[in-house]
């Protein structure tokens, strides 16, 4: 009798090693299947078979899967600690561009109005004229919070193809402007004039703030136009680039820095 015991049990366990068990279920999906709520009163571990070692992770720590055929891994997650209504960095980036663009001396703006009527913030930049995009600079940037405020910082260098000065001065207007879904929300207005050496060029630098924009994607551009010329006819302009060897499109290349501070409103959990 002692016998058949023995051997029903023994048979019993090797059906356990080898069949799939299911708790509440019939027809068990995996070695061990629950289907309802588990409670757990000592450990969990996970076999490492690389070297034969049995982890039961660290205090606050999380099991992670790696996906089928890999065992779980444990991870640590860390939330960050914010103050409330305090503005903190959460997105910081720069970008750069060697490409830039040219102006012809027949790409002038035909401003039909005075510049301080034509130049509004929130202005599409469908409605001024000879503006063009700075392709590299264009980039999309992310706000979580209703409660923000960006900074770009855009710097450059513009350049002509004029002689020295002669007795009349020789100069161009330009103008850059910063835009966030093709809205106004920067603009500079400069005047590159001829000087006793030939193709002057010059470096421009602004910055441009706007606050509390819509949670979600934005476009972030910067667009340059040539306003106006003064004994400069057949002369071209360039920014962001070099139109003459005096300068490389290294030195001439445009570059635009983001920084995105909210008060945070979306917690966005690290595991490490």
């Amino acid at each position: 009798m002692m016998k058949k015991l023995l051997l029903t049990l023994f048979l019993s366990a090797g059906l356990l090693i080898y069949a799939q068990v299911g708790i509440k279920t019939e027809s068990p999906k995996a070695i061990l299947d629950v289907n309802g709520d588990m409670n757990l009163r000592s450990k969990i571990a996970v076999f490492d078979a690389t070297d034969n070692t049995v982890s039961q992770g660290n205090n606050d720590q999380l099991l992670v899967s790696q996906g089928e055929g890999y065992p779980p891994i444990w991870k640590t997650l860390r939330i960050p600690e914010y103050e409330p209504n305090k503005f903190y960095l959460i997105f910081n980036n720069s970008f750069s561009d060697k490409q830039g663009i040219t102006f012809a001396s027949y790409e002038q703006a035909n401003i039909a109005t005075s510049r301080e009527v034509t130049f509004v913030k929130g202005t599409s930049i469908g409605n001024l004229n000879g503006f063009k995009k700075i392709d590299g600079l264009s980039k999309t940037i992310s706000v979580f919070s209703t409660q923000s405020k960006a900074y770009f910082q855009f710097e450059t260098v513009v350049q002509a193809d004029f002689s020295t000065n002669g007795s009349t001065d020789t100069s161009i207007d330009y103008a850059c402007g910063i835009f966030v879904d093709d809205k106004l929300i920067n603009l500079r207005q400069r005047n590159l004039k001829a000087i006793n050496s030939s193709h002057p060029f010059l470096t421009h630098t602004q910055i441009g703030v706007v606050e509390n924009l819509s949670k979600g994607d934005h476009t972030v551009s910067v667009a340059c136009s040539r306003l106006a010329s003064y004994g400069a006819t057949g002369r071209t302009l360039t920014i962001g680039k070099n139109v003459y060897s005096n300068i490389n499109d290294f030195i001439a290349q445009s570059s635009l820095k983001v920084d995105v501070y909210e008060v945070p409103e979306v917690f966005n959990p690290i595991i490490n």
